[in-house]
């Protein structure tokens, strides 16, 4: 009877086990089926992203999310593979998105060589208050701290010989006060976190490469603060290419992101708030979908060592 009863339990878990082991393979083939479509000619590419919605449920999704304290500064979308198709770049142009009807950025996306690259010096003064903007000073740890920057969603320094309006014209400076380019930011996540992508795409414009970047604010609701920055960047030889979801936070500050206020608050930490590098703060995916994946991993790792440990 009784090892009747492990056969049993055996089978089930060996069914359980491929089950989920299927689970996993869907999950591949769905991951090719992006990959191929990505691939397509621009036009069928952007049908499907219409039929599907998957830019806007993308979107959505995010902007769903709340920043847990201790987690990662940036999270992977699209398990870190950039949608944009890298044969849509044709010449040096930013396209600034319009501002929605609550005044707030959306998004902007450039076509980048190294003709757009510049230096931060002899940048004059900005005055454009975006939406959810106070600069008010908070004392954190002791120290006197101003939490929020003017952030651009294309850096000052990767947009030179560009008009206001995102047309190439030589000798023009940076984009600096352009409202469509402007969203409150925190300091951590304007000077550390987005850096690191702003700077692989710095690097491959200074070896002569072309590369497509594109920065999305993601808004909750009417919020005028953005929860984050969806950032993402592929480059014409595929060097670069990138994906992500950049926390709107501080460490030490938490915000009020209807209206953009902050108040000092030691429970609010950054994992690498003191080391910022990719690897760290990056997670594997996207939380909408680590949380079943990690299930289904530890119920596959469970149901093997059951059988194994049947077995002998």
């Amino acid at each position: 009877m009784v090892k009747l009863m492990r056969r049993v339990g055996i089978a089930g878990l060996l069914s359980l086990s491929l089950l989920l082991g299927g689970c996993s393979l869907l999950t591949s083939g769905t991951d090719t089926t992006s990959s191929t479509t990505s691939q397509q000619s621009e036009s069928s590419r952007n049908q499907t992203t219409s039929a599907t919605g998957n830019t806007q449920q993308t979107y959505k999704q995010l902007a769903k999310m709340t920043y847990q304290s201790g987690s990662a500064a940036a999270i992977k979308v699209n398990s870190g593979k950039s949608t944009l198709a890298a044969s849509q770049w044709k010449n040096s142009k930013i396209d600034y998105g319009n501002l929605d009807s609550l005044n707030r950025t959306t998004t902007d996306t450039a076509y980048l060589s190294k003709a757009n690259l510049g230096r931060s010096e002899g940048r004059t003064a900005q005055t454009w208050s975006p939406t959810g903007w106070h600069n008010q000073p908070i004392t954190v740890n002791g120290k006197r701290v101003y939490p929020q920057n003017r952030g651009h969603l294309i850096a000052y320094t990767l947009s030179f010989n560009l008009t206001s309006n995102g047309q190439y014209r030589a000798g023009e400076d940076g984009s600096l006060d352009n409202p469509k380019n402007l969203a409150t930011q925190t300091a951590y996540s304007n000077q550390k976190t987005m850096q690191i992508y702003e700077d692989q795409v710095r690097t491959a414009l200074e070896q002569g490469k072309k590369v497509i970047y594109r920065v999305t604010t993601v808004f909750r609701g009417n919020e005028l603060m953005p929860r984050g920055y969806w950032s993402q960047a592929v480059s014409t030889d595929g060097s670069v290419n990138f994906n992500v979801y950049i926390w709107n936070v501080e460490p030490g500050v938490s915000f009020d992101y209807a209206t953009g206020r902050g108040k000092a608050d030691s429970t609010m930490q950054v994992a690498g708030a003191d080391k910022v590098s990719s690897s760290q703060n990056t997670s594997r995916s996207s939380q909408s979908t680590t949380t079943s994946k990690q299930v289904e991993r530890e119920l596959v790792k469970y149901a093997y060592k059951y059988v194994k440990k049947a077995l002998n």
